[in-house]
């Protein structure tokens, strides 16, 4: 046995490294309390920066020890010569090199590091930028680092299409590299003003073929990295070829008017969420050319900004003998404005805007963007024949056909859903609630192509209602055999509805048909409402006259029918 080495057991081993660890945390906790005593005495000498640098050199993110050190810098600037200040902040940077060395990602060590550049005379730009490529050899993907890169290149006013080509190198290398994409989204517009295209700006032609081109071989290269996806979508944007915003401009526009003498009210519709009432934002009525004051609310009652907005009117302007009366509505704060009349003899009376797909959900197409598109459209189907399975083409097919022409290949793109939601199915219910956007958008365009207040969306697999402001003048709606789960809030947008079949679904919740002020017949029967308190909001519904359960849970409760009785006493009809 003589001559051989003793190795030490796990055990022995494990109790060394306890023990060490445990001598390290007694220095570092020794460490920390003398910093907080000397800062809480203000003894900030650079007796702290030694403390600190023991702490921060094996942990960086220890942000209160960075403010220290600031603190104790701020001392220092006033005590030292202009020499000595020169070698402790090129000591500071040395030291604040070995944190990152130690810890790349380091917000607190990029924030000091930012945070002293800033305060030098003439800092060394250069050597900045030097240090930015040394740390993205090492890791591209380094945001901190891309973040660091953007001030430092800022600060030293980097001409950016030398901050462009230095994305074109790494990206070269690498495509997988999504900061280097994102840096050339914000480089682009930068390089490429377009004053008269709007806030959202656009490229030039050329130089949007051209980025196409670059996106088109890092996705046919590597299908599965997603980096190129979302810049190849910022793209399509910038083009104004993408399912940006309609061509009307949305802030300024009333989508519809509408006036009912049974509930003496009126509603507006506008084609954004406003807050109707602020100092700037203020919403006018006149009738016959007089002013009338009003309190306007939202359907749901909270004041928050609103799609729909309404206000109760006088009796006396409705039930006099007078052949008609005028309605004009002024958005003051847009410079917007929408008129409607009601006639003697009529109930109710509107005024909505005839609009296109491209008004509401899209923008218009030229014929050159239309072209770009279609040759998008045509890549993306060759690479997913070489690559069947693979999400992000799906997705990007289904949306350029969305900007296409949404109708002409709503089948296709339902198909394609299928697919998609095969390849990816931890996805699913993402998929099944855009694919439900999209159904709800076709079919409030064939409603307005056809002028029609009668909405049918069965047996479309429905998991989400969306879109529903545009649904004010609509009398009959069938939901019936879907998946939804909950009637929305935002269903109470639907001022003039009063059918509303809903059957068959997995309904829980009946939240939005409170307040539906015309709804007359609810068919709910085959869902999942469980508990009679769930049937409530049916109590502001006062023309309710059928409701139709059968089929759910809680018709098996006990004394169901003299709880709807007391629940709902203008009800005629029903059936559980």
């Amino acid at each position: 046995m003589h001559g051989r080495l003793k190795v030490k057991t796990s055990e022995e081993q494990a109790e060394a490294k306890r023990l060490e660890r445990e001598q390290k945390l007694k220095l570092y906790q020794s460490a920390t309390r003398a910093v907080f005593q000397k800062r809480q005495a203000g003894e900030l000498d650079e007796s702290v920066l030694e403390l600190t640098s023991q702490i921060l050199g094996a942990n960086p993110d220890f942000a209160t020890l960075w403010n220290c050190r600031r603190e104790v810098l701020q001392q220092l600037e006033a005590q030292k010569s202009p020499e000595e200040l020169a070698t402790l902040v090129k000591a500071e940077l040395g030291f604040l090199e070995s944190c990152l060395r130690v810890n790349p990602k380091s917000y607190g060590t990029w924030h000091h590091r930012c945070w002293l550049l800033g305060r030098l005379p003439e800092p060394n730009w250069a050597r900045e930028l030097e240090l930015c490529a040394r740390f993205l050899e090492v890791d591209e993907r380094n945001f901190h680092c891309w973040d660091y890169r953007r001030f430092v290149a800022a600060q030293a006013a980097v001409p950016p299409a030398e901050e462009l080509a230095f994305t074109d190198s790494l990206i070269t290398r690498n495509f997988s590299n999504y900061s280097s994409w994102h840096y050339r989204s914000c480089l682009l517009p930068q390089l490429h003003p377009q004053p008269d295209s709007g806030p959202r700006g656009r490229l030039p032609e050329d130089v949007l073929l051209k980025e196409l081109e670059l996106v088109q071989n890092a996705f046919f290269t590597d299908p599965n990295d997603q980096s190129a996806w979302f810049y190849h979508r910022w793209l399509l944007g910038r083009g104004d070829l993408w399912l940006c915003l309609p061509t009307a401009d949305p802030q300024d526009a009333l989508h519809c008017l509408h006036v009912s003498r049974d509930e003496a009210c009126l509603t507006v519709s506008f084609s954004r969420p406003l807050l109707v009432g602020s100092r700037t934002e203020t919403l006018l009525l006149m009738v016959d050319e007089s002013p009338l004051i009003v309190e306007w609310r939202t359907p749901d009652g909270r004041h928050q900004p609103s799609h729909i907005w309404l206000c109760d009117l006088p009796t006396t302007f409705l039930n006099d003998q007078l052949p008609q009366h005028t309605f004009r509505v002024i958005w003051t704060a847009g410079n917007a404005q929408k008129e409607c009349v009601i006639f003697k003899d009529c109930q109710e009376g509107w005024c909505r805007d005839s609009a296109t797909d491209e008004q509401l959900f899209r923008c218009e197409l030229s014929l050159e963007k239309s072209t770009v598109l279609q040759s998008e459209l045509k890549s993306c189907k060759e690479l997913q024949e070489l690559e069947p399975e693979n999400k992000w083409c799906l997705l990007t097919i289904i949306l350029l056909m969305r900007a296409l022409d949404p109708l002409l290949y709503e089948k296709e793109t339902l198909q394609y859903f299928e697919t998609l939601k095969a390849v990816d199915p931890m996805r699913a219910a993402y998929l099944d609630d855009l694919r439900s956007k999209f159904l709800l958008e076709n079919s409030v365009l064939r409603m307005e192509y056809a002028e029609v207040r009668v909405l049918h969306l069965a047996h479309k697999d429905l998991t989400v209602l969306c879109h529903l402001e545009q649904l004010l003048l609509v009398t009959h709606l069938d939901l019936s055999h879907n998946h939804l789960r909950a009637l929305p809030p935002a269903l109470a947008a639907l001022r003039c509805l009063e059918v509303l079949q809903a059957s068959d679904n997995v309904i829980e919740s009946l939240d939005g048909v409170t307040n539906l002020p015309r709804l007359q017949e609810l068919s709910l029967s085959n869902n999942c409402l469980q508990q009679p308190a769930a049937l409530q909001p049916l109590a502001s519904c006062p023309r309710l006259l059928h409701l139709n359960l059968q089929g759910n849970p809680l018709c098996q409760a006990v004394g169901i029918l003299e709880h709807l009785a007391q629940l709902l006493p203008s009800v005629s009809s029903i059936l559980t």
